[in-house]
């Protein structure tokens, strides 16, 4: 069974001392939105309380999502849908067939994901209104769990954020910077910023493609999400700007950058990165941070950090998986 709040909350907030440049004013902090759950966390935790609840009060049965076949999003839902009695089916799309990804869609297969393959991502809505259905007791949810609803989890986060800083745990940022995929957790925070008057700038890394496309969802989900909590759409987009230079080669393809911000992280903070989101995402902060520019910088970290053996004790080995689902892992 499930209860809510999902989550745990507040995250902590840690200085990085370690992997701050000698002679350069400036301090790099981490949220860690990897502890928001101990069974799994990441920044999905978050979104999908606000989305489960309107599932429970809906009483829907069943959820139809979609995402790459590693999607962290995917596996988020698989278990916490799961757990509230929810019946869970994802649309999944090709990525690169790294380690990480074929652990997470093994995690999900064992948690019991109804898996359908989009042999291209073209495909994807095609497919998905194919298993959706629009059955009335089935409830669709977008990639990375992205909408308002979802967003609103991020609308939370940013008046916890605020609170911290009013409680002294950190100092206010001058910065913040954190991942853009689907960008519901960038469009929640600039909107929660805005209605928290915590008028903090957000540095979006893009790891999805095409860029173009990715700030016009994003900036308009911003916008949609302040005018339902009643901040100002304008403000609100105005803290948001999107990076595009550390997308390297595509979606879920490593970059040089990324793969020394993992190292870096791993050896100096004790922070596991992942090289499709949050090593991309960790390489702008370090360099935003190395600039001095800014007195405190903050990387909002998103990559759950709870084991995922636990998950894997059911799971089908690497060569089980149907023949369909590991064709995705390109």
């Amino acid at each position: 069974m499930i209860s809510f709040p999902l989550g745990t909350y507040p995250t902590p907030v840690e200085r990085l001392s370690r992997l701050e440049r000698e002679g350069v004013r400036t301090a790099l902090w981490v949220k860690r939105d990897d502890l928001t759950h101990p069974d799994y966390g990441g920044n999905k935790v978050r979104k999908l309380e606000h989305v489960l609840k309107e599932a429970t009060a809906r009483k829907v049965k069943r959820l139809v999502t979609v995402g790459a076949v590693g999607s962290h999003h995917v596996l988020a839902t698989t278990l916490f849908g799961g757990r509230a009695g929810l019946a869970v089916e994802a649309v999944l799309v090709p990525q690169p067939g790294t380690a990480h990804a074929e652990r997470n869609l093994r995690a999900d297969l064992a948690l019991g994901l109804g898996a359908h393959a989009a042999p291209h991502v073209a495909l994807a809505p095609f497919a998905t209104l194919a298993v959706w259905g629009f059955e009335h007791e089935t409830m669709f949810i977008p990639m990375g769990g992205s909408n308002a609803l979802g967003a609103l989890g991020y609308v939370d986060a940013a008046h916890e954020l605020a609170a911290q800083v009013r409680r002294g745990e950190l100092p206010r940022p001058d910065l913040v910077v954190v991942t853009v995929g689907s960008g519901g957790t960038a469009a929640g925070l600039a909107a929660g910023f805005a209605k928290a008057e915590l008028d903090v700038p957000i540095l979006g890394v893009a790891v999805a493609t095409p860029v173009f496309a990715v700030r016009l969802i994003v900036h308009r989900l911003v916008s949609k999400v302040a005018v339902e909590i009643g901040a100002d759409p304008r403000h609100a987009r105005g803290l948001l700007s999107i990076a595009s230079e550390y997308l390297g080669g595509g979606y879920g393809v490593p970059t040089p950058a990324g793969e020394a911000a993992m190292r870096a992280a791993r050896d100096d903070a004790g922070l596991g990165l992942d090289p499709t989101y949050t090593a991309k995402t960790f390489a702008a902060a370090l360099d935003v941070a190395a600039t001095g520019r800014y007195s405190n910088v903050l990387y909002w970290h998103t990559l759950s950090s709870a084991p995922l053996e636990p998950l894997l004790v059911s799971a089908p080995l690497a060569s089980e998986v149907p023949a369909h689902l590991r064709s995705l892992l390109r």
